[in-house]
């Protein structure tokens, strides 16, 4: 496969079956740095394998990869974890933070992971809350904190390690419209200031708004729509 140029992250004919049911059927997809891309469909279509598969998480039954000009099918296993502990950030719908830590723990999680000692961790993240405006949270566990704060918690937590990609899937889902609008101006912000490219899955047009471009996966087949100003 050759990625379209310029960028990062590109997939060509994924296909991926789970038993009877068709998850990818030649699925394609491509991503620039600094780029917000996202990726909608209705439930089931297979928005969320696509992403678990260009994230490196599942691997495609048939197609081709690529990051940063290199096919993720001649990496092992170890080189992909190592992608999604550093190059990759990843957020969730509920967020999926460690319960017994404090918010600022969470947020230095993925750097102490990557070696780094916890005073440096926790400065960076410390840094990182600021900008997510949750800095004064940093003591507090998880459970105390409303779902937009903690939401901001685990944005900052995927953006930490200064990735590459960030892959966002339904981070507004279980949030109040406010709430859900403030996350997307805070993730949105932050990653275009770093120049990271962001993988987001929605099926909510007032997230997709935040976008440059909008892919439609149906039925495990993609459709690039040209978005009207």
């Amino acid at each position: 496969m050759t990625p379209p140029p310029g960028s990062l992250l590109a997939a060509e004919n994924l296909h991926k079956v789970y038993g009877p049911t068709t998850a990818l059927d030649g699925a394609e997809f491509s991503i620039h740095p600094g780029e917000v891309v996202a990726v909608m469909g209705p439930s089931g279509s297979g928005k969320s394998t696509l992403l678990h598969c260009l994230a490196g998480i599942v691997t495609p039954d048939s197609g081709s990869i690529t990051y940063g000009g290199r096919e993720m099918a001649t990496m092992g296993d170890g080189e992909r974890s190592a992608l999604r502990r550093s190059e990759f950030g990843f957020v969730f719908q509920f967020g999926q933070l460690v319960p017994e830590l404090t918010c600022v723990e969470n947020v230095a999680l993925p750097l102490r992971l990557n070696g780094t000692a916890r005073k440096e961790a926790e400065r960076t993240a410390l840094t990182w809350m600021e900008r997510l405006e949750v800095d004064d949270l940093r003591k507090k566990r998880p459970g105390e904190v409303s779902g937009g704060q903690g939401q901001r918690v685990a944005v900052a937590r995927a953006l930490v390690t200064s990735p590459r990609v960030l892959f966002a899937d339904e981070p507004t889902g279980a949030l109040d419209s406010l709430n859900g609008e403030r996350v997307m101006d805070l993730l949105t912000d932050a990653a275009r200031s770093t120049n990271a490219a962001v993988v987001l899955v929605t099926h909510e047009a007032r997230v997709a708004a935040y976008s440059d471009r909008e892919i439609v996966v149906r039925d495990g087949k993609s459709r690039d729509m040209e978005r009207i100003v």
